[in-house]
């Protein structure tokens, strides 16, 4: 389905008053709102194209109704999301489970829906009906050099995959390690892994990155050969310099320290970008800023003070993508509050006074800082946030639109209520 903008303009004209009191009490107590305005008017969030159907747990999955059974309707469903924000203008697809049957159709689809391909992501963490042989005891780093060359294969079919559709990265996440002591040399693994990945390397167009993902649990839970961000730097200072980083805030052990791994990172100038979501335990992928937005913003403070550091481009100079599982929610509604949240801190971290900040910090005045950074953290930008959707054309309150509209009942009569998205 497409939303029609004069049903936005509908739906804005109705709450314009209400949105106009608050846009200017807000406006008045931040002197940078307009510049504030703009960078979020040109900045994007990518949508997983695994992220449009119901997620699941190792137990089950309940299916919701009128899920996108297509590449095609997957989309279309990115396009609703990137009508009423205007921050979701691009997809990331995932190899085998999206396969374009037609680029060309493919693309113009994404043309008329104002999308963008972003990262590819390849898939050696599940054993495929056509695939030869299994990965049950890794890809990459595999014992067996005909399932580390078949692993290979299949992250250079998805380069090829892009290309054809205009991405310029590859995402690479791999399950590999073990699950008890001695099962692998985490030597030999490191060494496999790393020849196979060099390949991969090998086959990027000359335009292209590959973005090296860690996770420090899950498939195994003894060992992961790609388990944290050091070993990912190490992947990648080997590989060469197109090769970077991926950070997914979920992939890390509790109480982990991400702004200052972000902070290294941007350092080094090997931060690929991001996979953003939340949890309370460990890779819960919750709807991001659910649990601990104050992390959040902590990590866009790191983000905006390491891009300007740098002259970065905030938009386009990091890969800014969502990677969650909406288990019991509308996966569109999910979606719709995360950008927001993503966008809420990153005002907030536009907002801060840096030089305040630093002169704090320089002066190792501990409370002053502390003030800074809270008081910021506890500004209202939400209406800031929302002046810039309605100037680029979006809905200025879009869970409402969504269900005032209902969209998902209008889905739900286009595709039947026992379509399941392909994916896991």
């Amino acid at each position: 389905m497409r939303i029609d903008k004069k049903q936005i303009e509908q739906h804005n004209s109705d709450v314009q008053k209400t949105h106009q009191k608050r846009f200017d009490f807000t406006k008045s107590e931040i002197p940078n709102a307009e510049a504030i305005i703009q960078k979020l008017i040109d900045f994007n969030v990518a949508i997983p194209s695994w992220a449009l159907g119901t997620g699941g747990t190792r137990f089950a999955r309940f299916s919701g109704a009128g899920e996108p059974g297509t590449l095609e309707q997957k989309m279309e469903d990115i396009g609703v999301l990137h009508a009423l924000n205007n921050s979701s203008g691009a997809i990331s697809l995932h190899i085998p489970w999206d396969i374009p049957s037609d680029y060309t159709a493919i693309k113009k689809l994404a043309t008329d829906l104002n999308l963008k391909f972003d990262a590819m992501n390849s898939n050696t963490f599940q054993d495929q009906k056509e695939q030869a042989l299994s990965y049950k005891f890794g890809s990459l780093q595999n014992t067996n050099k005909a399932i580390r060359q078949q692993a290979i294969n299949h992250n250079i079919e998805v380069i090829k995959h892009g290309v054809e559709l205009g991405s310029k990265a590859l995402t690479v996440w791999l399950s590999d390690g073990s699950c008890f002591p001695g099962q692998l040399n985490f030597r030999k693994a490191f060494q496999n892994t790393l020849a196979g990945l060099e390949e991969i390397y090998a086959a990027l167009p000359s335009d292209w990155k590959v973005f090296v993902e860690y996770k420090a649990f899950e498939p195994n839970f003894y060992s992961m050969t790609v388990g944290d961000w050091g070993q990912s730097l190490l992947y990648a200072n080997k590989l060469g310099p197109k090769a970077f980083t991926l950070v997914d805030l979920g992939h890390h052990l509790p109480n982990a320290n991400i702004e200052q791994i972000v902070a290294l990172l941007m350092m080094e100038e090997k931060l690929a970008g991001f996979h953003f979501n939340d949890s309370k335990y460990g890779d819960d992928d919750l709807t991001v800023g659910s649990i601990k937005p104050y992390q959040l913003f902590l990590i866009f403070n790191e983000l905006v003070e390491g891009m300007d550091a740098r002259g970065m481009n905030h938009a386009s100079d990091l890969g800014w993508m969502i990677d969650a599982s909406h288990n019991v929610k509308d996966p569109l509604e999910d979606l719709l509050q995360s950008v927001e949240a993503i966008m809420i801190s990153y005002a907030q971290a536009l907002l801060l006074d840096r030089a305040a900040l630093n002169k704090a910090q320089d002066n190792n005045d501990v409370v002053a800082a502390q003030e800074i950074l809270q008081s910021t953290f506890r500004t209202d930008v939400r209406a800031i946030v929302a002046e810039a959707r309605l100037r680029a054309g979006g809905a200025l309150d879009p869970i409402a639109f969504y269900r005032n509209n209902k969209v998902r009942a209008s889905l739900i009569k286009e595709r039947g209520t026992n379509t399941v998205a392909t994916g896991l």
